[in-house]
């Protein structure tokens, strides 16, 4: 009744255990971006169809799968390689599309950050997360951190989707993150989260991902932000309570704005550099 989608780059350690949790769909896809490594040969062992297109940016090639993949079924669970849909959240999703109203086109669910083999139940920012659509009901927008807008209402799960970003090691997390401050930069430095810096929808917006454009907008124009960051995450979402994992987490984060900040004021310096 659902079909599965994975985007992939490199995947061949991280593939295996995505592919086992998701074996009661008996359609998944891996949309690959020419990876280098064995992902070819894990996804095609565990059955799964394998299709390949050159990366040409974050939301494009989420949305050229969405668009030109040949799904079987009305409903495609979104997961990445290192995520893991608890069976719990298999059944509810599988339970709740056999029976879902017309009107509904996509549902929310919790993703449970770990670090260290903890769950980063405070110091996890952003716990929900659009990842079962109706298929043509959805695309995605923005190029770094995107954002999935579905086509009318939005219902949700109560099982969690595990994530593990830490799964390639630490060194792996920090080049990845040092790529996205460097998108992020220049979203800040074109101006383009100007028209979504609304405090109405920050506060008032009822769906939580308008919301949560609007605030990092906001968040955007904030003086002295890793700071800010380092102090909302510790003793506001309490990640101190989630042990030396939260506190390790948050001062990720902290550095993560703060290379944001710097590459900002680089660009708006020298434009052309």
């Amino acid at each position: 009744m659902i079909s599965v989608l994975i985007i992939t780059k490199n995947e061949e350690q991280d593939l295996p255990g995505c592919l086992e949790s998701v074996s009661w769909s008996d359609d998944i896809f891996v949309f690959d971006s020419y990876s280098t490594d064995g992902t070819e040969q894990v996804a095609r062992g565990y059955g799964a169809s394998f299709v390949q297109r050159k990366f040409d940016g974050y939301s494009s090639q989420r949305n050229a799968a969405l668009d030109g993949l040949p799904f079987r079924y009305e409903w495609i669970f979104l997961v990445d390689a290192d995520e893991r849909p608890t069976q719990e959240l298999a059944k509810e999703m599988q339970r709740t599309v056999a029976s879902v109203p017309k009107e509904v086109n996509g549902f929310r669910m919790r993703r449970r950050d770990f670090l260290f083999g903890t769950w980063l139940k405070h110091a996890q920012i952003s716990p929900f997360y659009i990842r079962l659509v109706r298929r043509g009901k959805a695309r995605y927008t923005r190029e770094i951190n995107e954002v999935l807008e579905v086509e009318g209402h939005i219902g949700d799960l109560q099982a969690p989707l595990d994530h593990f970003p830490f799964s390639k090691g630490m060194a792996h997390w920090i080049s990845k993150h040092n790529t996205y401050s460097t998108m992020e930069a220049q979203v800040i430095a074109n101006d383009l989260t100007r028209r979504d810096a609304s405090w109405k929808k920050a506060l008032f917006a009822k769906d939580f991902h308008v919301r949560r454009v609007a605030q990092k907008a906001i968040f955007y124009r904030m003086p002295a932000r890793p700071l800010i960051k380092w102090i909302y995450m510790m003793f506001v979402r309490r990640a101190i309570l989630d042990g030396w994992a939260g506190v390790a987490y948050a001062n990720l984060q902290s550095i993560y704005e703060y290379l944001i900040v710097l590459k900002t004021k680089e660009l708006l310096r020298d434009p052309s550099g």
